[in-house]
């Protein structure tokens, strides 16, 4: 076919003159067509019309199964593969697929490492525009995304779909291996690694590996000395916010775990579950020590009983260096330097430094009573 029109700049020939112009624009840099709302520049008479568009609030793309609209018959295209399930696109390094182009450049970024996107503030860089875009709002403290049911404020409409099916009880992801449900998908992501043993994530200093990225964070504050969480009743400062908010129901007294079988409440979901171990029904003992075979219903009395068998002793007073194989053992021994006797018998206000002292001291009175 006859391509009569030729650029006087490159001798690259054309059917059309339209089609010459358009390349000419391409070639000098010209920007011919001009939005007339915001002065934007285009080279291209389409692509001025698709911008205008963003003015007018016009999406003329309506997906035919969710009814959802599009400005661009591209992003209609992309959209109903959400439907179909086609992902044609695919990462060389790792073969993950997807549904478009954009997503697949992104993601091979965490195969190179770039992230050419950065925090005028702060300088932390990012992969993509977006996690930019939204990345300020930790500087400014922007919020403006809101609960209607509790007003709690969110960064990001994600976040906020998130968390109002805490509301709603809606949990859409589901593990295919044991059909436990999460509310998003990150929480279902590591989950999975529960069952394939995956553990990505690994410590520098010391090599322990960890299924996702927030507990290694928490983790590096071993070695760091980090506890940024501080409670502000009585300052005493934690790793993480969960410890913080256990913590601070020592001081609102919420004790929202309660046992089905006695009632007993607890402030903390791993006391509930240590406190079910004492009923008879079950006599759960889980830890056993593997020199004399005892028995615990915890890890941690496990590891003080250990020291029986070591003969470690970590605790050491600063006074005398007398040293102990627990806390409460050096607790209840600092009060023989400072005379502290917390324990107080109700019938004749003897004191005593340890409540086992008080219990003992009781029975003569017990004895005294009966006779």
């Amino acid at each position: 076919m006859d391509s009569p029109y030729t650029c006087n700049m490159c001798q690259e020939t054309f059917r059309d003159t339209s089609s010459l112009k358009v390349h000419q624009c391409v070639r000098t840099d010209k920007r011919p067509y001009c939005c007339d709302v915001c002065n934007t520049t285009f080279g291209y008479k389409r692509s001025l019309r698709e911008h205008k568009k963003l003015h007018t609030g016009e999406r003329p793309y309506r997906c035919d199964i969710c009814n959802k609209t599009f400005k661009k018959k591209d992003y209609l295209k992309v959209h109903q593969r959400v439907h179909t399930g086609e992902r044609p696109y695919s990462c060389e390094v790792c073969n993950k697929t997807f549904s478009d182009k954009r997503s697949l450049r992104v993601h091979q970024r965490v195969h190179t490492g770039e992230r050419p996107y950065s925090c005028d503030v702060c300088n932390k860089t990012f992969s993509n525009k977006r996690s930019l875009s939204v990345h300020p709002r930790v500087h400014t403290g922007e919020c403006p995304y809101s609960c209607d049911v509790c007003n709690k404020t969110f960064t990001q409409k994600s976040s906020l779909k998130v968390h109002q099916r805490l509301h709603t009880g809606e949990r859409p992801y589901s593990c295919d291996v044991c059909n436990k449900t999460f509310s998003d998908k990150s929480s279902l992501r590591v989950h999975n690694r529960v069952h394939t043993g995956e553990r990505p994530y690994s410590c520098g200093v010391c090599n322990k590996t960890f299924s996702d990225k927030s507990s290694l964070r928490v983790h590096q504050r071993v070695h760091t000395g980090e506890r940024p969480c501080r409670c502000d009743v009585c300052n005493k400062t934690f790793t993480q916010g969960s410890s913080l908010r256990i913590h601070q129901r020592v001081h609102t007294g919420e004790r929202p775990y309660s046992c089905g079988l006695c009632n007993k409440t607890f402030s903390n979901k791993s006391c509930l579950r240590v406190h079910h171990r004492v009923h008879a029904h079950t006599g759960e003992r889980p830890c056993r020590c593997d020199v004399c075979n005892k028995t615990f219903t915890q890890v941690s009395t496990l590891r003080i009983h250990q020291r029986v068998h070591t003969g470690e002793r970590p605790y050491s007073c600063g006074m005398c260096n007398k040293a102990f194989s627990n806390k409460s053992r050096l607790r209840v021994h600092h009060r023989v330097h400072t005379g502290e006797r917390p324990y107080r018998c109700d019938v004749c206000n003897k004191t005593f430094s340890q409540v086992s002292n008080l219990k003992k001291h009781q029975r003569l009175h017990a004895v005294y009573i009966n006779v």
